[in-house]
Order: structure tokens, then sequence, then C-alpha cells
């Protein structure tokens, strides 16, 4: 099954009278199951399209669909439907709200979502468990690690059971054992879930885990690859 498909996508952004075309015709198409890593210098457009296709931002020109539906013209609110209901997000700076426990900050989009508190309760205490944080639901940011942080971040981008989770630099305030426990947990959720991941990263230890690289240079994909043989890296 396409969870995503993109159609001759650009973007340009317009700050005065200066243009910058920050996807310049990009086709894609990502299958159901997929851990996809986007990759490029600075400026190549990997966020941007990271951005459309998570339905945060429109296309200048061209199409976007994800799980089959066209999001290309949808108005604000349908984009937040589409987010709410078929994709999580996980982001470099872990955006957990720092008042909350590991265990609040998960339940948060089930609660948005009207799920009775029997049904959070068995979701979050096994989500914990698949990051193997079940230790740690009374604990708020400040008292966990930088990785402990992002896991927590991936349970809660997992909650509703979303289609697709979207990773913008995931180990980029990591360090190297940090990094690699959440990329352990991101790929093993990967593949006992089924949930599709797309992952933008500058970071050659993200990289390593992908089983399909897609590589972004001046806004137009230059290659895309698929791994021979992931698991050699691990």
């Amino acid at each position: 099954m396409e969870v995503v498909k993109t159609e001759n996508v650009t973007r340009t952004y317009k700050v005065g009278n200066v243009e910058t075309n920050a996807l310049r015709g990009v086709n894609l198409s990502v299958q159901s199951g997929e851990f996809t890593a986007l990759i490029g210098p600075s400026g190549s457009g990997k966020t941007t399209l990271l951005q459309l296709i998570g339905c945060l931002d429109q296309p200048t020109s061209g199409k976007v669909y994800v799980n089959g539906k066209d999001v290309t013209n949808l108005n604000r609110n349908q984009r937040a439907d589409i987010r709410a209901a078929s994709l999580g997000f996980v982001f470099q700076f872990f955006a957990l709200i720092p008042t909350l426990t590991a265990y609040e900050n998960i339940e948060m989009p089930l609660l948005l979502a009207g799920k009775s508190a029997s049904e959070r309760a068995e979701r979050v205490k096994y989500l914990l468990e698949m990051v193997d944080l079940a230790d740690r639901g009374k604990n708020r940011p400040d008292q966990l690690s930088g990785g402990q942080q992002q896991r927590v971040a991936v349970a809660r981008a997992l909650a509703t059971n979303p289609a697709l989770i979207l990773a913008d630099e995931p180990t980029a305030n990591l360090d190297t054992p940090n990094g690699k426990q959440v990329m352990e947990v991101m790929t093993r959720l990967n593949k006992e879930t089924g949930v599709t991941f797309i992952f933008a990263t500058h970071d050659p230890r993200v990289i390593q885990y992908a089983r399909r690289v897609v590589t972004l240079q001046d806004g137009l994909i230059v290659s895309d690859s698929v791994a021979e043989k992931v698991e050699a890296v691990h």
C-alpha cells in the first residue's frame, strides 16, 4: 500500500523580491512499512519535503497524497485532521510538555482523540514498555536523559496508531549511545508494528539504519537506493 506519494512537487518561498526554490519537482512514492531516510546537505529540501508530507505546509505546485488522500489543497483544519488521524511526529528538540510526566505526554494525543481512561491506560502502558521506559512513566522530562526524552517522543508519536511517523533529525541532540538506542527502538517498532518511518537526517549513525535512502540536492531527488543488508550495521 502506498502511504505517501508526491507528484512534481515544488515549494517556493518568497521574502520581499527574493524567491527560494526549496523543492523543484519532486516525485516520491513510499510504501507501507518502509524505514526511509531523506538525506542531503543543508538547503537540499529534505525538511521542506517532510513538512509537505506532514501536512504542515502546502506545495507551490504539484500534488501530495497521504494514505491515498489528496492533501494538496486542504485547509488548515482539514490538514490538522489528517495529522491527528494518520501521522505522528518526532522532532529534533523532543517537544515534550515539561510539566507533564512521561506517561502524561504519551497520553495527551489519546485525550485529544477522545479515548476512554481504560483505553488510554492500556495504550500508554504498552508504549512505555515498547520504548523500554516502563519504570519511567512518572518522571517529568527534566528527570530523563535526552535519549529517554526522545523515546518518550517516539512513544507519543505512536499513541494513536498512525500510518506514518515523520522524524526530523531525531538524533541531532543526542550523543552516540543515546542516538543508537533511539534508532534501535525506532527500528524495532517499525518491524514489530509495521508503521512507516520517514526521517530527515545529516547523521551517518541514522543513515546506516535506513532500509531506503533518498538523497536530495538543490530541491531535487538525485539518488534513491535500497540497502542490501541493513542487519549488518546493527
